[in-house]
């Protein structure tokens, strides 16, 4: 059994609220997030400070590396679009913490792009249905080089940082986020569930609980107004 929070925009004060929601009705169980730490809303620097010293485990999100590419490689063209994605409330919320930059973005790019585990498939974005062309019929037994056929995608739009397409049924239950939805949304066909709710909108951050390949709970927290950012 796991716990999965979507998308969290730099909304510490809401992912605060719902961390110790999921702690009082599962103390011991593990905590995931399918990434967008940062961008949009007020508090990025702060949510990766949480999430790492809570030992939150988390997918990177497309956010997450445009954010590291534009720093660490500029003319990358993953890192191009970060200009034009929310980027100005996370540089005013690292505009006093420059000193641990370095650190955050090491911790990002180290993170894998996938949790393959017993109870589900975590990830940002998901393995889209395109991708069958280039995976093995048995998605269970592909083993480490799933990694290598993730990596050699991760720019592509299709790619599980950027898809929004139909996913693939993998054969057991795809956890993702990035596609943002008023409630969690269950897709049967793909086997999926969708938890990015859009936090930094104003609507919630959302959690599920998961067990065996199937959603038990849903847990939510409405976003705190100061988290939200103009114009985001």
């Amino acid at each position: 059994m796991v716990a999965v929070i979507g998308d969290i925009h730099g909304c510490l004060h809401t992912l605060q609220k719902l961390y110790l929601t999921i702690r009082e009705k599962y103390p011991t169980i593990e905590i995931y997030s399918v990434g967008d730490l940062v961008d949009r809303g007020n508090f990025s620097f702060e949510v990766v400070e949480f999430v790492k010293t809570n030992g939150i485990k988390f997918t990177p999100g497309n956010h997450d590396y445009m954010m590291y590419y534009f720093i660490k490689h500029p003319t990358h063209r993953i890192g191009r679009p970060w200009l034009n994605n929310g980027y100005e409330p996370t540089l005013t919320s690292y505009s006093e913490h420059f000193d641990k930059l370095n650190e955050h973005l090491e911790l990002i790019i180290k993170q894998p792009l996938f949790y393959n585990l017993s109870d589900c498939f975590i990830s940002h974005a998901g393995i889209a249905e395109r991708m069958k062309y280039f995976l093995p019929h048995n998605f269970s037994n592909i083993g480490f080089n799933l990694s290598e056929v993730i990596k050699s995608f991760i720019d592509d739009k299709e790619g599980i940082l950027w898809t929004r397409s139909i996913l693939l049924n993998v054969g057991k239950l795809q956890i993702v986020g990035h596609t943002r939805k008023k409630e969690v949304f269950f897709d049967e066909k793909s086997n999926s569930a969708y938890i990015d709710t859009g936090v930094y909108t104003g609507n919630k951050l959302s959690a599920v609980i998961v067990d065996s390949n199937m959603v038990t709970d849903v847990l939510t927290e409405n976003t705190h107004d100061a988290d939200i950012a103009v114009n985001y």
